[in-house]
């Protein structure tokens, strides 16, 4: 923006005019105030609009990278996983899971500013507001349901952990609800006790999975513990868009562990840190050291069964990993196509599939063995 000075010349004679014709008289001092004061008052009105414009939110959510926390080590002075009623065995090294913030939607509005800062960042990822919140979900909501999926995540991990040191356990899975109209509908209750599905036991998700899909969508024979009695039911499965047989029912596990595990972590919600609970405990209550002081790690859901499931934010987790001292990093294998093309210099990824293979990989590190040859995102 260019102002001109009241009271100065804009420019110098035009060539052939006379000094008697300029000196005639110059041009009145209060036209040349007026136009300055017209263009400074143009100029402030356009830096306020161009100020208020950046400053407009937008649709749009922006994750980055979060802080990491050793699941061998403490959180505000209490440790991350403790164990009451078994032995347990101090660990090196760390085994971090790894968080993202997210802001947008209920966690606030993201300015234009914000969002063109964040798409030009390598660390950072930008995307519509309603491909990661559902529409008009409130602040409220999100915490609640991101306590709950972390709740979830935590008994699953003690679940999958004991399974991968051949702990016994008592495993139930009962009805958590029955939407309207399914296949379940008047024949099951919210509450039953799932007991086996054509004779098989349905103590686990994919038992019930494996029976639907090997029937082709034949009547299954159901029974369930209701009151203290079983009740038996013949239920028509129903096909899913995605070709799969379902009973149209939510299902929830019911774990009845030997010994108790707390895990103490304050302000982290979602259920993306099951994998790196799971390798905590098993460090924990086995002797030795699982990473032989080695800094690991990862990421992803996990099942009772050990099965380890794709998160979102994976790039900003592997930039947060490596910020905190990681060298290597364990990330799903369903994730790999968000893992090619982000890993920050000095981080090693291993992809994985279950619990046992992230245990595995981590021995391997903890060995000081080259690790060059587990299986990678870009290998098979």
């Amino acid at each position: 923006m260019t102002i001109t000075q009241g009271g100065q010349p804009a420019s110098e004679p035009a060539p052939g005019q006379s000094r008697q014709a300029r000196s005639a008289g110059p041009r009145p001092a209060g036209k040349r105030d007026a136009r300055s004061s017209a263009m400074l008052v143009s100029g402030f009105l356009a830096l306020a609009l161009g100020i208020t414009a950046v400053s407009l939110p937008v649709p749009y959510a922006i994750e980055s990278p979060g802080p990491t926390f050793n699941t061998l080590g403490s959180d505000n002075g209490t440790p991350v996983i403790s164990v009451t009623g078994r032995e347990t065995f101090p660990a090196e090294g760390n085994l971090d899971l790894t968080t993202v913030y997210v802001d947008g939607g209920p966690n606030g509005p993201v300015t234009v500013i914000e969002a063109l800062t964040a798409w030009l960042s390598g660390s950072k990822a930008v995307y519509p507001e309603e491909l990661v919140f559902p529409t008009g979900v409130t602040k409220e909501q999100s915490q609640q349901e991101s306590a709950v999926a972390m709740t979830t995540s935590q008994e699953n991990a003690v679940a999958s952990a004991l399974k991968e040191l051949a702990i016994p356990f008592e495993q139930k899975m009962l009805v958590a609800g029955i939407p309207e109209g399914s296949a379940s509908a008047g024949k099951l209750q919210e509450n039953d006790t799932l007991v086996s599905v054509n004779g098989k036991p349905a103590t686990a998700l994919s038992v019930i999975q494996d029976e639907l899909a090997a029937g082709n969508g034949a009547p299954v024979e159901v029974v369930v513990a209701r009151d203290g009695s079983n009740v038996t039911a013949t239920i028509t499965p129903t096909k899913t868009p995605a070709g799969r047989f379902i009973l149209g029912v939510m299902l929830r596990y019911q774990f009845t562990f030997p010994f108790d595990v707390k895990i103490s972590l304050d302000k982290v919600g979602g259920p993306s840190a099951g994998m790196m609970f799971a390798l905590g405990i098993v460090d924990t209550v086995t002797p030795g050291d699982l990473t032989g002081g080695e800094h690991v790690a990862g990421t992803g859901t996990i099942t009772p069964d050990g099965a380890v499931g794709p998160i979102g934010g994976i790039s900003q987790k592997m930039h947060g990993a490596r910020s905190g001292g990681a060298t290597l990093f364990l990330a799903p294998a369903a994730n790999c196509d968000d893992v090619a093309g982000h890993i920050p210099d000095g981080l090693q990824v291993v992809r994985v599939e279950t619990l046992a293979e992230a245990r595995k990989a981590v021995e391997l590190a903890a060995s000081g063995a080259d690790t060059s040859g587990l299986p990678s995102c870009s290998t098979n």
